[in-house]
């Protein structure tokens, strides 16, 4: 039971993340690849189609994937105590 709210919820933070990447592209106010490359990052642990879109776009937009990553990292210390070596 656990694991099925778990990934539904790792589904819905993701696929919201993607939908304001998408807005984002639209809008000048928000970053629309960042967004998209943060509901990949999210998408990524569930979907192996992400997986290798995340790493096509890593390859394309190097700049925003490093903001990506950064902010991923933050959130996992910040929320999870989770610090990579």
């Amino acid at each position: 039971m656990m694991a099925l709210a778990k990934k539904t919820a790792i589904l819905l933070i993701g696929w919201s993340f993607i939908a304001l990447g998408i807005v984002g592209l639209f809008l000048p106010i928000l970053q629309g690849i960042l967004f998209l490359l943060i509901g990949l990052l999210i998408l990524s642990k569930e979907s192996k189609m992400a997986r290798d879109l995340l790493h096509r776009l890593q390859k394309r937009y190097p700049a925003q994937y490093q903001k990506m990553h950064e902010f991923n990292e933050r959130v996992k210390k910040r929320f999870w105590g989770i610090v990579k070596p």
